[in-house]
């Protein structure tokens, strides 16, 4: 089964869907790093989350989704570019991943004093001068107390800050991470029904039928058989599947225009310190080592790009 994210449309009103399957792209995160079982799951669902949000952006860029904790998971980060390559991770407060235990709900995860929040970026690949990234948080509780699953969180987003009706089914194991969005486009939607007016019940119909889907069923049935069970009945079009996969971003090169910004001086104490300096990637696990030697390039590359002689900067 290919990773791929499948979009759709009912055709007699103005709703959208969309579905997809994580399996290669989700191993490739697991290979990197062991996650507690809780927290596997809740990065998985955001994944699949992350994928289904960034498959509608209008926009060549990324979609950065954040989840801060209060509880022993600090930080879970799921980044997604515009053509689905994906990578994410996971940070624990202190050695509490050891106290993680397999039935920890989300709320005692992440919002154990009530302070979590998530925090979603679009950030344009293209942006004007001075344009900044737009964001978007909320906290991880509702009107009526703590969400208590992702799904659940991102909804609360989708209707706060983008005033969207939008459903979510999301789920995670070992294997797979997977997902499904129902949403209600504003007015019309842009839809021609094909024989009279539009069905103003499809909303509420689509999401009782998707409410009937169990995390079971989403993670042990290809995608299209949940379609098929779920909507047979219905009107749909479908559009041309898009594939995701994993990748990282991280080079030698980015983490060397990293050192040299913290500047000569603080690197210079890091190698007094450990006799090297190591950066080490938290999505894709990635260790890159500078020794004396490649520091002192480094800094004298940079010092000939910028016009000034080694024995100049080293005066200063």
């Amino acid at each position: 089964m290919d990773d791929q994210l499948q979009k759709f449309m009912f055709s007699a009103a103005p709703v959208r869907g969309e579905i997809v399957s994580l399996r290669n792209t989700w191993q490739e995160v697991l290979a990197r790093r062991h996650y507690p079982a809780p927290v596997r799951d809740v990065l998985g669902e955001m994944m699949a989350a992350c994928a289904l949000l960034s498959a509608n952006l209008k926009f060549d860029g990324t979609l950065i989704m954040q989840v801060f904790g209060d509880g022993p998971v600090k930080m879970l980060v799921v980044q997604c570019n515009s053509n689905l390559t994906m990578r994410a991770t996971a940070k624990f407060a202190g050695d509490s991943s050891d106290a993680i235990r397999h039935d920890t709900s989300f709320v005692e995860l992440l919002n154990v004093g009530g302070h979590g929040r998530c925090v979603i970026t679009l950030d344009p690949a293209d942006k004007k001068p001075g344009q900044q990234p737009y964001q978007g948080i909320v906290p991880l509780n509702g009107e009526d107390g703590p969400l208590t699953s992702m799904a659940q969180v991102l909804e609360h987003y989708m209707h706060h800050s983008e005033q969207l009706d939008t459903r979510l089914w999301l789920a995670a194991n070992t294997e797979r991470a997977v997902g499904m969005l129902l949403q209600k486009l504003p007015g019309d939607g842009g839809i021609v029904p094909h024989a009279g007016e539009l069905d103003t019940d499809t909303w509420e119909r689509v999401c009782t039928l998707g409410g009937t889907l169990s995390q079971d069923e989403l993670l042990k049935e290809a995608p299209e058989t949940v379609f098929k069970r779920l909507f047979w009945q219905e009107n749909v079009q479908h559009f041309k599947p898009a594939a995701a996969r994993f990748e990282c971003t991280c080079s030698r090169e980015k983490v060397g225009a990293m050192l040299k910004m913290l500047g000569r001086e603080e690197v210079d104490g890091v190698l007094e310190e450990r006799g090297h300096v190591e950066i080490h990637c938290d999505y894709c696990n990635q260790r890159y080592e500078f020794d004396s030697v490649d520091v002192a390039q480094l800094f004298v590359a940079s010092a000939i790009a910028a016009g000034v002689s080694p024995a100049a900067e080293q005066r200063h």
